[in-house]
């Protein structure tokens, strides 16, 4: 992993190891994947436009993620299933997130307890799927507090799981020393169990999660909790305004990275519209796509407070355990400071004030397109 000079490179080496119905798991998106690919197209689509003739000698990453101090703007996402990847699973990928200095989000389907994944000392927020089972999501919540959890990521675009062909056509199941650590045996048994034109996990994610959430059951979440809630899955700059208004503290503006509604827009497009309707009064995290520190700059020249890293992590792991997950955050670091640096920035903030230039696509706050 030293070797490896880009996220890409990682990828490349999970690759090679991965069985290719755990690689198609993590890689695939839904449909055609039509959405899969945009939101990578859209990134490359937005170009900077750097200040020159600023003192850029002593530069910061560090920046306030969810009112902590982060090492950089990077979380990393909520992936099921890291032992798919690893045996040491959330375990290692939550040990090298804390050397990294960034926030680690467990999520309701880890294959580790989220008990043993704050144990690591990461600063952990808590991925919640909206389950079916009232007494089983209150425990969940209550599990999340108790182990140290400093937020919960509400999941609002999976009222089940979209049509991921690659999975469908290998019938694709968990492998029996997986499971999903956080829920009962029972409630997580159809994940094992090869259904005829379906995955396994998309049949267990159906009949586990509950597909009527609605700001009715935010409010009810609200109302539970003391821990502050991000709402992930967010596009529409009306639901954005809608979610500060029911007390949200942040947003990820995400499609799931492609693997829900495929033809859903690119997230990175709809960022500036959704810092444009919740202003200050929230963060907005970019979701989807995001494979470089150059990517992270252009989620904050965007209009974002950050960016979540999911898949690249899981290459890292599957590539070299837990020191595969670092080196994957260490590439990210290294890249955004050369990136902001170059930019004509000494800061995270200061990246928000570039302008960005995007082709081909409609303009945004801040930009304008090339001819």
């Amino acid at each position: 992993m030293p070797q490896a000079l880009t996220l890409a490179d990682i990828e490349e080496r999970a690759a090679e190891i991965l069985a290719p119905e755990v690689r198609d798991f993590i890689a695939g998106g839904s449909g055609a994947e039509r959405t899969l690919a945009a939101n990578r197209a859209a990134l490359d689509e937005i170009y900077l436009v750097p200040r020159v003739l600023r003192d850029v000698s002593a530069r910061t990453t560090a920046c306030e993620l969810l009112g902590a101090t982060a090492a950089m703007p990077v979380a990393v996402a909520p992936v099921a299933y890291h032992r798919l990847a690893h045996p040491e699973g959330e375990l290692a990928s939550a040990r090298a997130t804390k050397r990294a200095g960034v926030p680690f989000t467990a999520a309701t389907l880890s294959s580790y307890p989220i008990e043993q994944i704050t144990a690591t000392g990461a600063t952990t927020w808590f991925q919640l799927y909206w389950l079916r089972d009232r007494a089983q999501r209150h425990d969940l919540i209550q599990r999340a507090e108790d182990a140290g959890c400093t937020a919960l990521v509400l999941t609002v675009d999976v009222p089940w799981m979209g049509r991921r062909l690659r999975d469908i056509r290998n019938g694709f199941t968990l492998p029996p020393e997986v499971t999903a650590a956080n829920l009962t045996e029972a409630a997580s048994s159809a994940a094992h169990h090869r259904t005829a034109l379906n995955s396994a996990v998309a049949t267990h994610t159906a009949l586990a999660l509950a597909p009527d959430l609605t700001w009715d059951d935010v409010a009810e979440l609200r109302a539970t909790t003391r821990l502050p809630i991000v709402l992930k899955g967010v596009l529409a700059p009306e639901d954005a305004a809608r979610a500060v208004e029911a007390g949200a503290a942040g947003l990820v503006v995400s499609n799931h990275g492609g693997r829900q509604l495929d033809g859903a827009a690119p997230a990175v497009q709809l960022v500036g519209e959704v810092r444009a309707a919740v202003g200050d009064r929230c963060q907005v995290l970019l979701d989807g796509g995001i494979r470089s520190g150059l990517d992270v700059l252009r989620a904050l020249a965007a209009g974002a407070d950050g960016a979540l890293v999911g898949r690249p992590l899981i290459w890292g792991l599957a590539a070299d355990g837990e020191a595969g997950a670092s080196r994957v955050l260490d590439l990210l670091a290294t890249e955004l400071d050369d990136a902001l640096g170059l930019a004509g920035c000494s800061s995270p903030a200061e990246a928000r004030t570039l302008r960005t230039i995007t082709r081909p696509h409609r303009h945004t706050p801040h930009s304008q397109e090339l001819p």
